[in-house]
């Protein structure tokens, strides 16, 4: 494993040594003993672990290659959530490690499928820990889109940064800026919940659900705790924070007319966040229940998919929609992405175009968006929406082997990939994780995590593997 490899593994399996003891210290005031010691061996392995690959890894120091940097993030989708499970397979009877090892699975990748039905049967340390796990699964996916910062094309890279490339110390500057922007905003969302009477145990694990994207609840139903009509535009106004950039609020604070392009994906996605408002209040509101299809927007944009009961059912096609196209790039959200669904669009358009008028000249830039989008980029995006396809496809057939209706495994593929959670919108609420076979949940874990690596180093293992020539 090279240095910086290790260095980044070890980072935050030391976090989680601190999200550990600040479990420790809850459990402790509250007097919850009864899970006090699996906190603390997860705290005695995580940081030992860390210590052990960072120390005894003794690799030169050399630049890391993309290849290395891309298997870091996935071993790390795949080490972080079996720490995580410990308190979850020692401190609950008969569960096994496999769902366990599934239930992190679901919230570092902050997808939301939990093996619970009663939520209200998990002591308040592990509904914390449940909570926490997405937190530190969104930190998580904001580092590994910044390690990975080369496979994306310039324009996205410029709605985040003005390097083309990065350097250590501006690796440093960033990830710091990451962690100082995230911890703000999840402390943001929990001011905004508390101001609506939320109860602190409550307000606290649902902003760090909300600005994860993640769909874990503290309770049974969401409906409980929403119920007038300003507590829901509240609630979706901060899901909406996870749609957006990170680093959207710093850049209108700090703007700058050269660094215009930092504001062009959120340009395009506030005009496609206006527009589906306006069409559903004007067309999709009936029954004069508008907060509550607003929360149902917000979810299905931000990737969060938690929903009221009573979200009107005839608009499931149109929140799968949304939930395919997803956020932001640089935003804990999931989805192929609206930028790269404009770019593409454009150039389908313009190269109709230009076979009718042969003389015309057509731009492929998108709006605020100064350079033009290039053929190897347009290439890229579309080969992110054929491995959906293909991973969409097959996942849906594997579902369909193991005995749930076709209808159910397509609704449950599409929220898989994309980092979902199976909510009444969807029509899956009642779905069973618990009763599914080993290999039907192994198949989903690999999907959670496929999803939440970004689709196109998916091509480039590929690439790297079977066309090695």
């Amino acid at each position: 494993m090279n240095k910086f490899s290790s260095f980044y593994i070890s980072s935050f399996l030391f976090l989680i040594s601190v999200l550990s003891f600040f479990n420790i210290i809850y459990s402790n005031y509250f007097d919850i003993f009864f899970n006090i010691e699996n906190y603390i061996y997860t705290l005695l392995i995580s940081f030992f672990l860390g210590v052990l690959i960072l120390f005894f890894n003794r690799t030169n120091i050399r630049k890391i290659t993309l290849y290395e940097k891309i298997f870091t993030v996935l071993f790390g989708y795949f080490l972080f959530p079996l720490i995580i499970s410990i308190p979850y397979y020692f401190g609950i009877q008969n569960i096994s490690l496999l769902n366990s090892y599934f239930e992190a699975i679901s919230g570092f990748t902050s997808t939301g499928f939990t093996i619970f039905e009663n939520i209200k049967q998990l002591d308040e340390s592990l509904i914390i820990w449940r909570s926490t796990s997405q937190w530190f699964g969104g930190i998580y996916f904001l580092f590994s889109i910044l390690l990975l910062i080369d496979i994306f094309d310039k324009n996205l890279k410029q709605s985040f940064t003005e390097y083309l490339s990065f350097n250590y110390n501006e690796i440093f500057k960033q990830s710091l800026k990451i962690i100082i922007i995230y911890s703000l905003l999840t402390l943001f969302v929990f001011i905004l919940f508390k101001m609506i009477n939320l109860r602190t145990f409550d307000a606290f694990n649902l902003s760090l659900s909300v600005i994860s994207s993640g769909g874990f609840l503290p309770v049974n139903r969401i409906d409980n705790l929403f119920e007038n009509d300003v507590s829901k535009v509240i609630l979706s106004f901060s899901m909406m924070l996870s749609f957006f950039s990170l680093f959207l609020i710093y850049n209108l604070i700090f703007f700058n007319k050269k660094k215009l392009n930092f504001l062009s994906e959120d340009f395009n996605l506030l005009i496609y966040l206006l527009i589906i408002i306006s069409f559903s209040f004007v067309f999709l509101n009936p029954s004069n229940n508008f907060p509550i299809i607003l929360v149902a927007i917000s979810s299905s944009i931000s990737n969060i998919g938690i929903s009221f009961n009573d979200t009107p059912n005839n608009l499931i096609f149109i929140f799968f929609i949304m939930v395919v196209i997803g956020g932001s790039f640089f935003s804990t959200s999931s989805g192929i992405r609206l930028i790269k669904i404009l770019s593409l669009l454009k150039f389908s358009l313009n190269n109709l175009l230009s076979h009718t008028k042969p003389n015309q000249i057509y731009s492929n830039k998108v709006t605020l968006i100064n350079e033009r989008t290039e053929k190897s980029d347009i290439n890229k995006y579309f080969f992110s929406i054929i491995i959906f396809i293909i991973s969409l496809s097959l996942l849906t057939s594997i579902l369909t082997f193991s005995d749930i209706q076709f209808e159910n495994s397509f609704k449950l593929s599409i929220l898989t990939i994309m980092n979902t959670v199976n909510s009444s919108m969807f029509e899956l609420a009642n779905f069973d994780f618990y009763n599914l076979s080993f290999f039907t949940k192994i198949y989903l874990i690999i999907f959670m995590i496929i999803g939440r690596v970004e689709l196109l180093t998916i091509l480039i293992l590929f690439k790297k593997f079977l066309f090695k020539s």
